[in-house]
């Protein structure tokens, strides 16, 4: 099914405006984004592009219709990170990059995304990106030098720079640019470097070596989706060298100004009003916010509450706030039937730039309205309110009475030996396992909160 009558306005980073989506070809919409690199668990901040662009995916399949949109994101699993960490854990390359790629589909998963048809991995495209490193150097755009092959950004001066909105002159000067003595322009970047015999490495026409970070996503890009598609997306902090420079390859590739025709980057992620840090002590992953018992949707309604062009900022009292709410929602929605599609002022909100607070906002109009068909039909469309992200909310349905009937026995009891260890004990382990404890003389009521995790119950 589409809705091909509602027009998507999405804010280009290329050219600055608002513009009205127009896909080169309606029934095969194609969408590159750029995605994470392999060596460790996500983090918070690498799980907002995620959603982000989840979402923009959920919305084209409602409008052009689900076969007829391609969504390619790539994994980078050839990096010098991967290789510092195989070095000091010891552990084979191969095994560090399939695990750390398991944990992000399961991490992300967890947070509703749907899985992009396409997740090629940088080293099952290396052939096709020392073709096109090949291609550039016949072209007259790169030069190999050392071992080394460059991009001569002097060969494509005038463009250079326009989607971070900076000129060649200001970047050397303010750039932290790699210098190098077989560089001849410091602005120059590295398409494909030497490897020693213990780090990966490739053979090619310019001895053994690995691909430099750029090249991956224009080689898997033109592969999978050809040299010009519709979307290209990321995080802005991937604008400026990494997008500059796929750009510069690629349209010098293809020999003319063509590649992604629309540019969409979302904003970075705070927590608790500070950029995440390992030394403020609030640096997350995902699982560890899954493990401390915040479930994957109330995360997902967090971050879609903040538009994608926006900081966002990550705090306990949000997520506690998106919890009640699904849960309101989930008792109005429970054993109902969706409508038959989105409600139009969501569809409206959502087309308008990915407005998706404006969408929540829609959605609490519907709850308050009592329409719960039409609740459900537009927070499914957002990844909300799904059957298989519901599990959380099930969860403290469970049956807590002996739990209740241990507490109340234990005070009875403690009230007639004056001992109270054994209550304070039991009562401390419930709210560790985030349930509120009312105590009074008819009985114990435990009322599940936020954050309630039932595997902290196990043997108490």
């Amino acid at each position: 099914m589409g809705t091909m009558d509602i027009e998507i306005k999405l804010q280009n980073t290329k050219t600055r405006k608002k513009e009205v989506f127009e896909p080169i070809n309606a029934s095969d919409v194609r969408m590159y984004v750029c995605g994470p690199t392999v060596y460790d668990r996500a983090h918070l901040g690498n799980a907002r592009p995620v959603v982000v662009f989840d979402v923009l995916y959920r919305l084209l399949r409602e409008v052009y219709g689900a076969g007829k949109v391609t969504y390619a994101r790539n994994f980078t699993d050839v990096d010098d990170k991967i290789n510092a960490r195989a070095a000091a854990s010891g552990r084979p390359i191969g095994e560090i990059t399939a695990e750390t790629t398991q944990w992000f589909l399961d991490d992300m998963g967890e947070l509703g995304a749907l899985q992009p048809n396409h997740m090629p991995r940088a080293t099952e495209y290396i052939p096709q990106m020392v073709a096109m490193i090949d291609d550039l150097i016949a072209k007259g755009h790169a030069y190999a030098a050392e071992g080394h092959v460059l991009f001569a950004v002097d060969s494509w001066k005038e463009s250079y720079g326009k989607l971070s909105g900076r000129s060649v002159d200001d970047m050397i000067a303010g750039a932290r640019v790699e210098v190098a003595p077989y560089k001849k322009n410091p602005m120059d970047f590295v398409l494909w470097k030497p490897s020693t015999d213990d780090l990966p490495g490739w053979d090619s026409p310019w001895g053994r070596g690995r691909p430099g970070w750029h090249i991956e996503c224009s080689a898997m890009s033109y592969e999978l989706l050809g040299e010009t598609f519709d979307i290209h997306g990321g995080g802005n902090d991937l604008m400026f060298p990494h997008h500059e420079n796929e750009i510069a390859q690629s349209c010098c590739a293809n020999g003319d100004d063509s590649f992604a025709r629309y540019w969409l980057h979302n904003e970075m992620l705070q927590v608790e009003g500070k950029k995440m840090s390992k030394s403020l002590g609030n640096f997350f992953t995902v699982r560890d916010l899954l493990d401390q018992g915040y479930p994957g949707e109330v995360i997902r309604l967090v971050f879609l509450q903040t538009h994608y062009r926006k900081p966002m900022d990550w705090t306990d009292k949000k997520a506690k706030e998106a919890e009640a709410t699904l849960r309101k929602w989930r008792a109005l929605t429970a054993g109902i039937e969706p409508a038959s599609s989105a409600a139009a002022a969501v569809l409206a909100a959502l087309a308008d730039d990915l407005n998706t607070a404006g969408v929540i906002a829609e959605l609490h109009r519907l709850a308050a309205a009592g329409d719960a068909a039409g609740l459900l039909a537009s927070a499914n469309l957002l990844g909300l309110l799904t059957d298989e992200m519901g599990a959380w909310a099930a969860g403290p349905s469970m049956d807590l009475s002996g739990y209740e009937e241990s507490l109340f026995k234990a005070r009875q009891k403690a009230m007639e030996t004056k001992e109270f260890s054994e209550v304070d004990r039991l009562k401390a382990a419930l709210i560790e396992a985030g349930l509120e404890v009312r105590m009074s003389k008819a009985g114990v009521e435990l009322v599940p909160g936020a954050g309630f995790n039932p595997a902290k119950l196990e043997g108490l």
